[in-house]
């Protein structure tokens, strides 16, 4: 591929130079570029690409691609003849261009897109299982891990930006896969990250506070969310599979219906593809399944009412990409929890240990109650360590104080990714909602000892929750980034108590 055959894909305002040359890479990132490269020079949420340009120039960089009218005028007098393209929306140009140099792996894909404040994890981990089970090849983007036709890789963005995700469908359909189930979060829709994709099932799962140091209030977060359904700024889906118990289900709904999708509505004794029935179980659910497709009771291992949705939006949405009702059902006792979604830790201790992601005061209630209706036959309690990243929206600070309190018989507060802020500032944030519930709780921002405490306070059928970090491996320190895994500080901690192991 060469200057002009990429440009014929991206739409410009303003163009110079040619060349015959063979483009080598697309890159937006200066330190990456490489002698043949195509540098986007975009503008960014923390920094602008606008200002690396003479970087990519001095590695190699073929021609710049830019979405600003300065850094244009600029090459223009400054480096004469050498391919520029002026563009509007940057983000779009490197999708437009990264679609094209990698050879359209989206024309390639069905794609699966979920978004929403909590659940996409488990729903994406259940809706790519439910495809390999019908002997579909696949691609899995998101939180925890990346899947690229069976190959596990560590993830580094929920949603990355669109050139790597294409060099990802690409290696992906390359290998055969067929099928792309991407986490598609708030900041990526809104900043046109997942441009270029043609998203044939889009899934909503919730709308709970978060990310407002981003968005700046609930409304425009819900805008962002909205994007992925539609058809403003990308293609209307095929098919909107909505959870029809959130409040924003009928906006969303309406919006889909207004772009030309077909909504599928799920939800617990609502909905067309509902739980008419469930009944929990220690080791999962019992659920009797009422569908346009078909009824069956069927048996999950996923703990919970929430997974309880999670499974009916995998479920519908698998069905939307054309695997038949019987083949789902059949498949569904097989599917196994996923990382750090109340994941537990067994060292043969007479308590459950519990590992969650839950880091929104939403996420918490839900964790909290799911805990509660364990021990509810055994008379035992539920005890919660949490914490709050730092650098985060401040405001649901509180709010994750009270639900702590409020759904525990004890709590520990502690550091989460504490990052620049003082982790005794945040905690301060998080004390007056949490001691006004009046719940017994202690603070202790060493999360590894706090870990200690919680371990240590639980008897013989109580519910210990390590709420927050989940799967992560890392713990984000202002002046360092250190290892820390819950589950295997958890895991140390009962050995120290002889559990599992030696003294």
């Amino acid at each position: 591929m060469n200057w002009k055959d990429l440009i014929a894909e991206v739409d410009a305002v303003g163009a110079t130079g040619d060349s015959a040359a063979d483009i080598t890479g697309i890159e937006y990132d200066s330190r990456r570029v490489r002698p043949g490269s195509i540098f986007v020079a975009m503008k960014g949420g923390t920094t602008d690409g606008n200002r690396y340009v003479e970087k990519a120039i001095n590695a190699g960089a073929l021609g710049i691609i830019t979405d600003s009218g300065q850094t244009f005028d600029h090459l223009l007098v400054y480096h004469a003849g050498r391919p520029v393209l002026e563009v509007e929306h940057g983000r779009r140009a490197l999708a437009q261009a990264s679609a094209a140099f990698f050879g359209h792996p989206e024309r390639r894909l069905a794609a699966t897109g979920i978004t929403g404040t909590n659940g996409k994890t488990t729903t994406a981990f259940l809706t790519e299982s439910l495809l390999n089970f019908a002997a579909r090849k696949t691609i899995l983007v998101g939180t925890i891990e990346y899947h690229v036709a069976g190959e596990v890789r560590p993830s580094l963005h929920t949603t990355p930006e669109s050139r790597d995700l294409f060099e990802l469908m690409a290696e992906g359909a390359g290998r055969g896969a067929t099928e792309l189930v991407t986490e598609v979060s708030s900041h990526a829709l809104d900043q046109g990250r997942a441009a270029g994709i043609p998203f044939d099932v889009a899934v909503f799962t919730n709308l709970t506070r978060d990310h407002l140091d981003y968005h700046g209030s609930m409304e425009k977060y819900y805008l962002a969310k909205r994007l992925l359904f539609d058809g403003t700024q990308y293609p209307a889906p095929r098919v909107a599979v909505i959870n029809v118990h959130d409040e924003r289900a009928k906006q969303i709904a309406a919006a889909a219906r207004r772009a030309g999708a077909e909504v599928r509505l799920y939800g617990i004794k609502a909905g067309e593809w509902r739980a008419a029935n469930h009944r929990l179980t220690p080791g999962g659910a019992v659920i009797d399944l009422e569908t346009p497709a078909g009824s069956a009771q069927i048996t999950s291992r996923l703990a919970g009412e929430v997974n309880t949705l999670n499974l009916l939006a995998a479920f519908t949405a698998a069905h939307a990409r054309g695997i038949p009702f019987d083949q789902l059902v059949t498949s569904v006792p097989r599917l196994q929890p996923v990382p750090g979604r109340f994941q537990p830790v067994d060292a043969g201790q007479p308590f459950s240990v519990i590992v969650d992601y839950a880091h929104t005061d939403d996420a918490l209630r839900n964790l909290t109650a799911l805990a509660r209706q364990i021990v509810a036959s055994s008379g035992g309690r539920v005890l919660t360590l949490f914490g709050c990243g730092g650098d985060r929206d401040r405001t649901k600070r509180p709010k994750m104080g009270q639900a702590a309190g409020q759904g525990s018989d004890f709590v520990v507060a502690t550091s989460d990714n504490p990052r620049s802020e003082d982790p005794g500032a945040i905690l301060a944030e998080i004390e007056p909602a949490l001691k006004a519930t009046g719940t017994r709780y202690l603070v202790e921002p060493d999360r590894a000892e706090a870990i200690r405490i919680a371990l240590a306070e639980a008897k013989s059928g109580d519910v210990v929750l390590l709420a927050g970090k989940g799967h992560e491996k890392e713990q984000i320190l202002a002046d360092r980034t250190i290892p820390f895994d819950d589950a295997q500080v958890a895991t140390a901690a009962l050995a120290s108590m002889g559990y599992g192991g030696e003294q």
